[in-house]
């Protein structure tokens, strides 16, 4: 076997504290190894080229690449040996950045550590086998789950592109959180005017199925056949006779019911269509508020009803469908600020969310978009804005920016004035990030136009003075004096978080999420809209906080991904997989409850080897050592290798029917 060996300098990031040239002279020494040499920088053009010259110079049978990470690079050689007539899987990378130049700053140990890793390399590939990937067909088909501006996004690319969309929406209807908006900032105009045609292409589409109310309780399968069981939950209501008349809403007599669309600023009726715009524009029965559902009187919307679409009997069912690829948007929610004592933690009723003060500005909004104090019903003429309320505040555990916060407070801000002349609004704030085309500008005429008082400074208590208004304290740091403001109202910028169940849903469909509920890109720069599950991909705030172009930008960034694997005739499994050792397996089952994929299967089911990502997990949980990351291949009893067409099976002679595996 010939191996070449190539050490990258990475201008200085590498060379300025490892002699690359010394650890390119020392592996000439070891095994195998017929051509060794450094250069500046191995991943750009020339550099790939010097490999492929080496490579049909010197007949190389493989390479060893030591330069940076391999989740960057590790695809750009491979495809470069491919292209010198290597088989790709011939090449091994060796992390002399990230787990050396990086971390120290002796360069004669970084040298030696730096030669020690490319020996462990070069020996690895003297043991590598080429591999073949497998070709398997792709149902032509979508799901993209949530029905915010991200996902309606995504859909209609998709569907655009001639997939068939299915759309699942666990709420009666799409449009997310930003069907929930009066205005958007910075131009000011109507968002339900921006979003409105969106949706009802959504429902107009021939690709696109729409499962509103409705949530993804199961999935399974690989990348281009996944199975997906999803749950349609009972509204009591049929759908297919519902006109959305609002006859029964007129009449239903739980008026007091909590309206969740309106954020509970007003109340709505038991059986209710959330707004005018809606779509699916259809009735739901709220069970928990409803006089029938509950008691087994009234009965009065079905007796109204004039197509008869109301049904008391009506249970959830489960449906289950195949696609190819998932797009997960499953957008945000705020997070519970109640937890600041300081500000009344929820006690106070004119303090309140943004998303609440969205609610009483609109038209569409439980005072008919005139602002009025929920406490009495008056106007405000003195209004204060909080910002980063839960948002870039370690003491709570969200130490992160929820990004765009600055920007709808400004728009409030001038909102206000708009609807209210003669008020004067305040705005509380740590700093104003405002970086995007025009938001700058925006914010500046907060101030300079409507004359919004910008104080920077936090606030340390809001309390009630006795007659009808609320003292804010807090400090002037500009200043660096302590201020009080009286207002009749206060706003609260209240930070983001994952939505609610979304780690479940995490779970469900085997990709990470962090801490707060978002889910983990495959890469924050090179691959954001992938998961590390293949076929997975993310859209909106549910990757993190963003403001709705970008939302929109990244839902058609994950559509043209999913366009992308899905115009391919065949899709190919990465054939460097977890293998077990047939002869050694006890069958304890630890490697499938350790499996984050779901990967472990019968015999048959040869093509579920497209989960498995070789992530090693498995390896690491074996008490036995029998899984190894290694190949197709594997030796017989008698020596020769044969290959194996899965990623686990169990040695039944040397099963001990513990039945571990069964209860897991």
């Amino acid at each position: 076997m010939k191996i070449g060996v190539f050490i990258c300098h990475c201008g200085s990031n590498i060379a300025g504290t490892v002699d690359c040239g010394k650890v390119a002279e020392i592996a000439k020494t070891y095994p195998d190894v017929a051509f060794s040499t450094d250069t500046m920088y191995t991943c750009s053009e020339p550099g790939q080229e010097e490999i492929v010259a080496a490579i049909k110079e010197h007949k190389l049978d493989g390479v060893v690449v030591a330069s940076c990470t391999p989740r960057m690079h590790e695809p750009t050689f491979r495809r470069t040996v491919e292209r010198a007539g290597l088989n790709k899987y011939m090449f091994e990378m060796a992390n002399i950045r990230e787990h050396v130049s990086w971390i120290g700053k002796d360069k004669e140990a970084n040298t030696n550590k730096a030669a020690e890793l490319v020996r462990i390399a070069v020996e690895k590939l003297r043991r590598d086998n080429p591999l073949f990937s497998k070709s398997f067909e792709s149902t032509k088909r979508v799901l993209v789950i949530g029905g915010g501006v991200a996902g309606i996004q995504a859909a209609l690319d998709c569907a655009d592109a001639g997939l068939d969309v299915l759309l699942v929406e666990r709420e009666s209807h799409i449009g997310g959180k930003m069907a929930k908006l009066d205005k958007t900032f910075p131009t000011v105009d109507c968002s339900s005017c921006i979003l409105g045609p969106k949706m009802v292409d959504v429902a107009q589409h021939p690709k696109i199925t729409l499962m509103a109310a409705s949530e993804v309780t199961n999935v399974s399968g690989y990348v281009g056949n996944f199975t997906v069981t999803v749950k349609k939950k009972a509204t009591y209501v049929d759908w297919s006779k519902c006109t959305g008349c609002g006859a029964c809403m007129d009449k239903c007599p739980a008026k007091k019911t909590p309206d969740k669309f309106n954020e509970f600023v007003g109340p709505t009726t038991a059986i209710n269509i959330p707004f005018p715009q809606a779509i699916p524009k259809k009735a739901t029965i709220n069970a928990e508020f409803c006089r029938k559902l509950t008691s087994g009187k009234c009965g009065v919307c079905a007796k109204v009803c004039p197509t008869g679409a109301i049904n008391y009997e009506m249970k959830d069912e489960e449906v289950t469908e195949t696609v190819g690829a998932i797009v997960a948007a499953t957008g945000y929610d705020l997070m519970d600020w109640t937890v600041y004592g300081e500000y009344g933690a929820g006690q106070y009723p004119d303090v309140i969310t943004s998303l609440q003060y969205e609610r009483i500005m609109s038209a569409s909004g439980p005072t008919g978009g005139h602002i009025k104090r929920p406490s009495d019903g008056k106007e405000p003429k003195s209004v204060v804005f909080i910002q980063c309320v839960g948002s870039r505040d370690k003491s709570i555990g969200r130490p992160y920016c929820s990004g765009f916060c600055c920007m709808y407070t400004a728009k409030q801000a001038v909102l206000t004035k708009d609807h209210i002349p003669d008020s004067q609004s305040y705005v509380f704030y740590m700093d104003i990030r405002s970086n995007a085309k025009l938001y700058d500008e925006f914010t500046r005429r907060a101030v300079e136009e409507y004359g919004t008082q910008y104080i920077r400074g936090r606030v340390s208590a809001i309390q009630p003075d006795g007659h009808g208004q609320y003292i804010v304290r807090g400090a002037d740091t500009l200043l660096g004096k302590p201020v009080e403001v009286k207002a009749d109202m206060v706003v609260l910028a209240v930070g983001i978080e994952g939505s609610k169940g979304a780690n479940k849903l995490a779970e469900t469909l085997h990709i990470s999420y962090d801490g707060f509920g978002f889910f983990m890109e495959s890469h924050c720069k090179l691959r954001p809209v992938e998961t590390n599950t293949a076929g997975v991909f993310l859209a909106g705030v549910a990757q993190g906080p963003k403001d709705i172009p970008s939302s929109v930008a990244q839902g058609s960034g994950a559509a043209a991904k999913v366009i992308g694997l899905l115009s391919k005739p065949l899709l190919e499994s990465d054939p460097q997989i977890s293998v077990v050792d047939i002869k050694r397996c006890v069958g304890c089952g630890k490697c499938k409850e350790a499996c984050p994929f779901g990967v472990l299967v019968k015999v048959e089911d040869a093509p579920t080897a497209s989960k498995c990502i070789a992530c090693g997990i498995c390896e690491m949980n074996c008490p036995n050592g029998t899984i190894k990351i290694t190949s197709e291949f594997v030796t017989d009893e008698t020596g020769k290798k044969k290959k194996v067409l899965i990623k686990y099976r169990y040695d039944l002679g040397s099963c001990m029917f513990c039945q571990l595996c069964v209860k897991m």
